[in-house]
């Protein structure tokens, strides 16, 4: 049924405010964390792992959970469940692997123009971090931490909350708010993809365990395995070689386990790619989204889902970590 804009724009907007003031939050802990412990004189006795979990820990202990509280004061709609099978779980991994590559490559182009046009390169902050710490600590960050929290929030939460206007609308609004969240483009770009395929599995199966273990299988494969696998295959000793052919077959006799390993995580990688892209090709076309319960009018969208002071304030306060993010 059709029904006026008002009450719609409300229920976007709450669910926009929302999620703000969850982000205000999060942002709110993670300041007092840093006031407390840049006066501790023992921190700096410490490495980047333990900067890390001393920041990270907070945030899903604390600020995650409230922001779930806050989320949950907005009405919410029932997903119907579905189980998927293991062989559609590989082909649907594949597919989010594939798409989150190849807009990786869009995104990382982007930031690449961006740092021309500026006259200085963008930074990856993530990047920076992940090669900073040990494998163990991303993958209990990166791996077990973030999915689990981010596909609870911007996955469950979320399109519970805006599925009965629609499938479409709610995995839309998955991608972005998903996206927005990492305050940045290097990521901006991929996650937003992966936040509309992720919830595209979520609408059809109801089960956010299934998203939970691509997410996981994404992070594991990009943040820890390729960060290992890049350390033992010698490759900043490769990069800073002098040039020298004795010294670079020396470099690549003593790493040569390590470089025949990261050989074979880049086939297999390629393997994934090549293997989403015949999965998405061959399904495109059985991928079809089931139309809204409450219909928003037509032309009414824009200024009905998202030009509302809920949606606004969350996208606008992302939108400005980003352009700093860019211009640092």
């Amino acid at each position: 049924m059709e029904l006026e804009t008002k009450p719609i724009r409300r229920h976007f907007s709450k669910l926009g405010l929302m999620y703000f003031l969850g982000t205000l939050i999060l942002f709110g802990v993670q300041l007092a964390i840093s006031f407390v412990a840049v006066r501790l004189p023992f921190l700096d006795l410490y490495d980047m792992d333990v900067s890390l979990l001393i920041s990270s820990l907070p945030m899903y202990l604390i600020s995650m959970p409230l922001m779930s509280l806050l989320i949950k004061t907005v009405p919410a709609s029932h997903i119907d469940r579905h189980t998927m099978t293991f062989g559609q779980w590989i082909c649907a991994f594949v597919m989010c692997y594939a798409i989150m590559y190849l807009s990786n490559l869009v995104g990382v182009a982007m930031t690449f123009a961006i740092g021309l046009v500026k006259g200085s390169s963008v930074e990856n902050a993530l990047l920076d971090v992940v090669t900073g710490i040990s494998p163990w600590t991303a993958l209990f960050i990166m791996v077990l931490c973030a999915p689990v929290a981010e596909e609870l929030i911007f996955r469950k939460l979320l399109i519970d909350r805006t599925v009965r206007y629609g499938e479409k609308t709610a995995i839309l609004f998955s991608g972005l708010f998903f996206g927005l969240f990492h305050g940045n483009l290097n990521q901006f770009v991929y996650a937003f993809m992966l936040g509309i395929f992720f919830g595209f599995i979520y609408v059809k199966t109801g089960k956010i365990r299934y998203t939970v273990a691509m997410h996981m299988c994404v992070n594991f494969l990009g943040s820890v395995a390729g960060m290992f696998l890049l350390n033992v295959s010698g490759y900043d000793e490769l990069m800073n070689a002098s040039g020298d052919p004795e010294v670079v077959m020396e470099l690549l006799s003593e790493h040569l386990p390590g470089i025949l390993l990261i050989s074979l995580y880049g086939l297999i990688i390629l393997v994934f790619v090549i293997s989403g892209i015949i999965c998405l090709a061959v399904n495109a076309k059985k991928m079809k989204l089931r139309p809204a319960e409450i219909l928003i009018p037509k032309g009414k969208f824009l200024s009905t889902t998202i030009l509302n002071v809920g949606v606004i304030l969350f996208a606008l306060f992302w939108i400005i970590q980003i352009i700093l993010q860019l211009l640092e």
